[in-house]
C-alpha cells in the first residue's frame, strides 16, 4: 500500500538506497517504496572545518555516498540505477558535531555533555537521478536537502548513564544514543520530525518528491508585477497537485546544466560546485563547471592515491594499527621510524581515501584495511600492493617507451619478470603475489557455476593451488590435480593450509603446452589464456578439447572479460601490461574462440571481482 501518492512516481524505477542502516530501510519500506540496498563505500572523512554550518557537512556526505554508489553500479556492476538515495545523520551540540564514541569513556563524556541540554539532529539527504548516455557516460542530476530536529535530554544520573553505556548501544551511533531503542529513555522531549532522529526525514522527502514530480496547478500560479522588473510567476499549495504532471522543478536552467546549485555530472559521478554568477543582471555559469575537467582531475590524482596506498603498505602502517588498535601520529611515526610531520600527512591522506579512520587525533584501521591491507590477513592484498609498487609501477612509468618501441613491458630493462630467469627469490615472490590475488577471487570463480557433478578436475598452470583449495572446500566430492612447471610445484608446499586434505588435492609437474594432459572431468585455465600468443593458445585448447568427453567434460576459465564496447577501463588498462602477443577478450570473443575448438553451452559470469568466470562443455 502506498501511503503517499508521490511514492507511486518511483514505481517501475530502479531505486537504490545507499545505506546499510536498517532504520532507514524500515522507514522507506513502510510507505511502500521498493528499492535495492547498496551500502556506500564512501568514508565519512570530509574536513568539517570546511563547512560553515553542520548541516552542510551532512548534506555533502549524503551526496558523496549516493554518487559513489551511482558511479560504482554504472561502471562495476554494469547496472545504472534510475535513482540513488543517500542520507547522513549527525548530532550537534553548540555547533560541534558529535562522532561515534571510540570507547566507553568517550561515550560517557559525550552523553554527559548532552545531559539536561537540548541538541540538534540533522539529516542530509541527496536524491541522485542517473542517466546512461550513448557514450556509456553517467549523467547525474542531484537534489539535496536537510532536516533539523531539536532533542532535549533529561538530567541523567551516573547509574543510568553507565547502565546505558554497558548495554553496548552507544558505541556505533553518532552522539552515542539511538532514540528508537534503549536511548529513548534518555530523551525528555522532541521538537520536529521524530523519524529524522531515527535516521530519515520521511515527510520532507515526500515533499521534495512532490516538487520534483508534480507541476503546480495553473490556478496556484500568481503573476506579481513590480516597477522596473518583469513579471514573476510564483505558486503556493504545492501539496495540492495534479497527478498527471511529472516533471521536476529546476533551480537553474536546464540548458546550463545546473540543478539545485550543482552541475550535471558525467563519467566518474563526482559533482562540481556550480554557483551561478550575476553579470548585468544575468546568470552566467562559471567556465570551470565542467565534468570533463573534473574527470581529468580524477585521472591526474589517481597515481597519487595509488602511491599513498603503496607507501602505507610498504611501511606496514596497517599492521601497526592492527596490532595496537588505535595510535596517534607520533606513536605510528615512532614505530615506522619516520618523520612525525610527514607520517601525519600520510595518515590523513589514508583517512581521506577511506583506508583509515580518525577520531580525536587517534587513527585506526577501517574494516577494509583489516580485511585486505594487513599483511597476515586471510585475504591480504599486501604482497600484490608491494609488487605493484616495486614492479608494475615501472610498466606504466615507461609506458610511452614500450608503445613507441613496440616492446612488451616485460622486455624493458626497467622490469624484472616472473618467468623464473631471475632466481628463486623473484620466482617465489611472484608466486606469493599470484597466490594472494587468486585467494581474493577464487570463491567467486568456483561458485559462479554449479560444478557439483564433476568428480575430478585438473587446474592447468594452477600454481600454488589457491583456486584448487577453494574448489575442494566448496565441492566435497571433487578431487583436484594441480598441473604446473617443476620449478613452480617445487615451491607450492609453502602455500598449503594446515587442514588441507591431500587425498583430494595433488600436485603434478609438467608442461601443459608440451606434455600430455592428466585425465579429468573438468579442466581449469586461470589467467593463462590472455598471455598466450594465438599459435600456443590454439594448440592448448585443441589438447584440452581432445582430452574432454563430449557432452560431459567441462572447461572453467578465469580471466578478465571485457565489456562488448570495450569502455570499462580495468581490463583495458591491464592489457597495457601483458606481452605483445597476448590479448584481453570480450565475452563474444571468448564464445567464438571456444566454439572454434568444439565447446558449446558457453556461460559467462561477470563476478565484480578481480577475475570473471567462463564455463563451457565439450560439444
Amino acid at each position: 500500500m502506498l501511503l503517499n501518492p508521490v511514492i507511486s512516481k518511483l514505481a517501475g524505477k530502479r531505486v537504490v538506497l545507499a545505506s546499510a542502516s536498517p532504520r532507514r530501510q524500515d522507514i522507506l519500506s513502510n510507505v511502500g517504496l521498493r528499492f535495492e540496498v547498496v551500502p556506500s563505500w564512501f568514508k565519512e572523512t570530509l574536513d568539517k572545518s570546511m563547512f560553515s554550518a553542520p548541516y552542510e557537512y551532512a548534506v555533502e556526505t549524503a551526496k558523496q555516498k549516493a554518487l559513489e554508489v551511482a558511479r560504482r553500479m554504472h561502471v562495476k556492476h554494469l547496472k545504472t540505477p534510475d535513482i540513488v538515495i543517500g542520507a547522513d545523520t549527525i548530532v550537534t551540540l553548540e555547533d560541534a558535531i558529535l562522532e561515534k564514541p571510540f570507547d566507553k569513556q568517550d561515550a560517557y563524556n559525550m552523553l554527559s555533555r548532552l545531559s539536561g541540554k537540548e541538541h540538534s539532529v540533522f539529516t542530509g539527504v541527496a536524491i541522485v537521478h542517473c542517466t546512461s548516455q550513448e557514450d556509456n557516460q553517467l549523467e547525474t542530476d542531484i537534489i539535496d536537502f536537510y532536516e533539523e530536529t531539536k532533542v532535549k535530554f533529561a538530567e541523567l544520573s551516573e547509574d543510568l548513564l553507565w547502565e546505558y553505556i554497558d548495554s553496548g548501544e552507544p558505541m556505533d551511533k553518532a552522539g552515542g544514543y539511538g532514540i528508537q531503542a534503549l536511548g529513548g529513555m534518555l530523551v525528555e522531549s522532541v521538537h520536529g520530525d521524530f523519524l529524522n532522529v531515527v535516521g530519515f526525514p520521511l515527510n520532507h522527502f515526500c515533499k521534495k518528491l512532490a516538487e520534483m514530480y508534480y507541476r503546480p496547478a495553473k490556478h496556484t500560479i500568481h503573476r506579481v508585477k513590480h516597477d522596473s522588473i518583469p513579471y514573476v510567476e510564483s505558486f503556493e499549495n504545492l501539496s495540492d497537485v495534479e497527478k498527471d504532471c511529472s516533471t521536476s522543478s529546476k533551480t537553474c536552467e536546464a540548458k546550463k546544466g545546473v540543478h539545485d546549485g550543482v552541475c550535471k555530472t558525467r563519467g566518474s559521478g563526482s559533482s562540481v560546485p556550480c554557483t551561478p554568477r550575476l553579470q548585468n543582471g544575468l546568470e552566467e555559469t562559471p567556465p570551470h563547471c565542467s565534468q570533463k575537467l573534473a574527470k581529468i582531475f580524477d585521472l591526474l590524482d589517481g597515481f597519487k592515491a595509488s602511491k599513498t596506498l603503496f607507501a602505507a603498505s610498504k611501511l606496514k602502517v596497517f599492521d601497526k594499527l592492527k596490532d595496537k588498535g588505535a595510535l596517534k601520529a607520533m606513536e605510528i611515526a615512532d614505530k615506522i621510524n619516520a618523520s612525525v610531520h610527514r607520517t601525519e600527512r600520510l595518515l590523513d591522506a589514508c583517512v581521506a581515501l577511506g583506508l583509515l579512520e580518525k577520531t580525536h587525533q587517534v587513527y585506526r584501521n577501517t574494516e577494509l584495511a583489516n580485511m585486505y591491507l594487513v599483511s597476515d590477513a586471510p585475504f591480504s592484498f599486501h604482497e600484490y600492493i608491494n609488487y605493484s609498487n616495486d614492479h608494475l609501477w615501472s610498466h606504466f612509468t615507461h609506458l610511452d617507451s614500450t608503445i613507441v618501441e613496440g616492446r612488451g613491458p616485460h622486455e624493458t630493462p626497467h622490469k624484472k619478470t616472473c618467468d623464473g630467469t631471475h632466481g628463486p627469490e623473484v620466482e617465489e615472490r611472484c608466486m606469493r603475489v599470484n597466490h594472494c590475488t587468486l585467494k581474493i577471487t577464487a570463491r567467486d570463480i568456483v561458485t559462479a557455476f554449479d560444478l557439483s557433478k564433476y568428480s575430478s578436475a585438473c587446474d592447468l598452470g594452477g600454481g600454488t593451488g589457491a583456486l584448487a583449495h577453494e574448489l575442494v572446500g566448496t565441492y566435497p566430492e571433487i578431487k583436484v590435480n594441480v598441473f604446473d612447471l617443476p620449478e613452480i610445484i617445487k615451491h607450492s608446499s609453502l602455500f598449503q593450509p594446515e587442514n588441507l586434505d591431500f587425498r583430494r588435492l595433488t600436485f603434478t609437474s609438467g608442461n601443459f603446452i608440451e606434455d600430455a594432459l592428466p585425465a579429468a572431468d573438468l579442466y581449469i585455465l586461470s589467467r593463462v589464456i590472455h598471455d598466450l600468443p594465438d599459435e600456443k593458445l590454439n594448440h592448448l585448447l585443441r589438447k584440452v578439447s581432445d582430452a574432454c568427453h563430449p557432452g560431459m567434460s567441462g572447461l572453467l576459465i578465469a580471466e578478465i572479460v571485457l565489456d562488448e564496447d570495450k569502455k570499462v577501463p580495468r581490463g583495458l588498462l591491464q592489457a597495457l601490461t601483458i606481452n605483445e602477443e597476448g590479448k584481453q577478450r570480450s565475452g563474444t570473443e571468448y564464445k567464438k574462440l571456444l566454439e572454434n575448438h568444439g565447446f558449446n553451452r558457453i556461460q559467462i559470469k561477470i563476478t565484480g571481482n578481480l577475475l570473471d568466470a567462463i564455463f563451457a562443455v565439450k560439444r
